[in-house]
């Protein structure tokens, strides 16, 4: 049943309280106890075992002749159980030599059990593993930490991953396993409460995964995470995934502080002495604190202060003051004080030095304090595979990405404003863009911001997807669209605000949501609307290149590819763009964008592609198989069809297309936009549909974000005419559906 969320810990106790009668009993049956004794390690040994879990048994003994009979009447039973096992027969010497060597065996010793049999040599083994822990933890935990980073990099972030690993993903349990390591080394404190629920939390997920799969997996994948959200008692996967997010950010956070620390402690003693950074802040043994004498109760600001000076500095906020600042600061005067805000721009400002900043702001629980409408955003998933982060995180990536273009725009601090709260409105339902300039109104009062730049702020969250929306699925040449983007904006203020957010936000979505491609097309979208905004008329259509003019003069069928650009001439006709696509395809060609032009009798159509892996096919290769598409001797529904049928099928349910007719966007064609799965040969089969309606394809736009195609068309009739009537505008959008299907 769905509502409190479920813990699993009292399961896990007593499945290992239930593992160590058996084991007692197979020990008693195999040994009288002399000399040899039987040590839980791993998850049995922390008691912590999931019902997918491994047994990781050590048998240690004293030199006992007959110890291999031993082990084999414990390790047989078990194996017939049909349990996984991890084992190890060792003398205490043996163990020792080991763990001197190997990371894995000594974490798991330093934290071993003992089961049954002799308990002083699972003493004296642990305890002389500890001691060499102790000992060498300049060197070994060195080791550790290389480990970790090298598990982060291979498995990711469990906070921001739509499928995280939840052992070795970074933040999760294996981060707290070394935290308890390095307290073991005693150079650190061992995970504080807040970690350790992070923790337990996550392994409950783990358990609750393990029973939802019937097997020991770590990977939360997406068709799995509604089920473990109901055994946890939590609404969906989208609250799962927050809860998770929460912890791993957590965990995450504890753990660059236990680094922070050993990095302290075993780098010898700091330099001595204060240096001022702020008013009431300074900085001593590498870390931001308060100076002395300050009463946080007496400054509201003073936290804004504090952080933007170790943003400034790129030192971290002592957690101690952290503490205090999160517990004695009064409530933030509305609206802010001049210099609040000011502080809040300078953190911003700071670029990446304002993300951990911001991070140990987030998890003290000063953000929502300060902003209450975070609390809408924090740690929210973005269930979509083009984005890195969560929202939260996202917003601070695109502020810090947004540093680096304060000197492009004439408001500086409206754009790392923007950049922070531009997704504001995923906190909320309906259209963010929408919603965020609703919300983002209230923020930039509160904070202080006069009526003016209030509405600035406003129109740059409602429009900040217009200029990447626009370059990737509107035709450039048509004056309407400028036209257009030029209204809404306003300004150049305004516009040369949106250019650099555009910039900024692509760079925190990921590599899928920003490429060369679309930086250049929305760079030549703010450069024909700057001309507009400053009174000179829409540039007319292109001419043919000089290049482009020769190949037209050759008539027949030509191919030129230069890099990413595919130029492909051929005499005009219906049906040519979606024929030279399918080619494309075929030949594992991904087509990014596509315009035509048209001399005389002859089309000049220009593809912007990137190959599907390796090198672009042979140009020789693709002008024979366009020659042979143009004369009706390939048969290329064949192929694609073929290539369709080696894919992979999508591992969870997609959702259905969608095919839009967008009036009032082109003032000479009509403006079909189709959102679906991405496949192979998408753009010819959208093509066909066209041809078989008795359309034209003027232009196209093609981006595909992760695995979704957002297609636009600029489509005519046989006449060159835009579509007006209601019977044929319903059959263009059903023969289109049908062809997606």
């Amino acid at each position: 049943m769905r509502g409190e969320a479920r813990s699993y810990a009292a399961a896990r106790k007593e499945r290992a309280a239930d593992i160590d009668r058996w084991l007692k009993d197979l020990f008693r049956t195999a040994s009288d106890g002399d000399h040899v004794s039987l040590v839980a390690v791993g998850s049995l040994g922390r008691g912590e075992l999931a019902p997918g879990s491994d047994l990781d048994l050590v048998l240690l003994h004293n030199g006992r002749a007959d110890v291999a009979r031993v082990a084999d009447r414990i390790w047989y039973p078990i194996w017939d159980s049909a349990v996984n096992l991890d084992h190890s027969v060792r003398t205490v010497e043996e163990a020792v030599s080991v763990a001197r060597q190997d990371l894995k065996a000594v974490l798991g010793l330093i934290q071993a059990r003992h089961v049954a049999g002799d308990p002083e040599l699972t003493r004296k083994a642990r305890e002389a593993v500890l001691a060499e822990w102790r000992a060498d933890s300049r060197r070994r935990l060195g080791e550790l930490r290389d480990a970790s980073d090298k598990r982060a990099q291979v498995s990711g972030e469990l906070a921001f991953l739509l499928e995280p690993d939840l052992k070795d993903g970074r933040g999760g349990l294996r981060d707290v396993q070394a935290m308890q390591a390095v307290a073991a080394a005693w150079v650190a404190s061992a995970p504080g409460p807040r970690a350790r629920e992070a923790y337990e939390f996550i392994l409950d997920v783990r358990h609750a995964l393990h029973v939802v799969t019937a097997r020991g997996t770590d990977r939360l994948v997406l068709q799995e995470q509604d089920a473990v959200a109901g055994l946890l008692g939590l609404l969906d996967a989208e609250a799962l995934m927050r809860r998770l997010a929460e912890a791993g950010r957590t965990v995450s956070h504890a753990f660059d502080g236990t680094w922070r620390t050993v990095d302290r402690l075993l780098s010898g003693p700091a330099p001595r002495g204060r240096r001022p950074l702020a008013d009431g802040v300074v900085e001593h043994g590498g870390e931001v604190v308060l100076a002395r004498g300050v009463d946080p109760r007496k400054d509201p600001v003073l936290v804004l202060r504090a952080a933007a000076a170790a943003a400034d500095s790129g030192l971290p906020l002592a957690p101690a003051t952290v503490s205090v600042l999160a517990a004695q600061s009064p409530p933030m005067p509305v609206p802010w004080p001049e210099e609040a805000r000011d502080c809040l721009v300078s953190i911003l400002g700071a670029g990446r030095a304002a993300v951990p900043v911001w991070e140990e702001l987030d998890q003290a629980g000063i953000l929502v304090k300060l902003l209450p409408d975070w609390e809408r955003v924090r740690h929210r998933p973005q269930r979509n595979p083009i984005h890195r982060f969560t929202v939260d995180r996202h917003l601070i990536e695109a502020a810090a990405n947004a540093a680096s273009h304060t000197r492009d725009v004439s408001r500086p601090d409206l754009l790392l404003i923007g950049a922070l709260l531009h997704d504001v409105g995923k906190g909320w339902p309906g259209d963010h863009s929408a919603t965020g300039e609703v919300v983002v109104r209230d923020i930039a009062t509160r904070i202080g911001l006069p009526p003016q730049d209030v509405e600035t702020l406003a129109t740059v969250v409602r429009h900040h997807l217009l200029l990447p929306e626009t370059a990737t699925r509107r035709d450039l040449d048509d004056p309407v669209t400028i036209e257009k983007v030029a209204a809404t904006v306003g300004t150049r203020e305004v516009l040369d605000l949106l250019a650099a957010l555009a910039v900024a936000d692509g760079h925190a979505t990921g590599p899928a949501a920003w490429n060369g491609w679309k930086a250049g097309l929305v760079a030549d979208l703010v450069r024909r609307v700057r001309s507009v905004l400053a009174g000179s008329p829409p540039p007319k259509p292109p001419t043919l290149s000089p290049e482009q003019a020769g190949l037209a003069r050759h008539g027949g069928g030509a191919v030129r590819v230069n890099g990413g650009a595919v130029t492909v001439v051929a005499p005009d006709r219906v049906g040519l763009l979606w024929s030279a696509a399918g080619v494309l395809s075929a030949h594992r060609l991904i087509v990014r964008s596509a315009s035509s032009a048209s001399a005389g009798s002859t089309a000049v159509i220009e593809f912007s592609v990137i190959p599907e892996y390796g090198s672009p096919p042979d140009p020789a290769t693709l002008e024979s198989d366009l020659r042979l598409v143009l004369a009706g001797r390939l048969d290329i529904e064949q192929r694609l069809a073929r290539r369709a049928r080696s894919m992979r099928p999508p591992r969870v349910p997609v959702a259905p297309p969608r095919v839009t007719l967008v009036d009032d966007a082109s003032a000479t064609a009509t403006v079909v936009e189709v959102r679906a799965h991405d496949r192979p040969g998408l753009l010819w089969r959208i093509g066909r549909a066209f041809g078989e309606c008795g359309l034209d394809v003027r232009a196209a736009r093609v981006e595909t974000l992760g695995a979704e195609a957002v297609d636009v068309f600029y489509v005519v009739d046989r006449a060159g005419r835009p579509l007006s009537d209601a019977g044929q505008r319903a059959q263009v959008r059903d023969q289109v559906l049908a062809a997606l299907r």
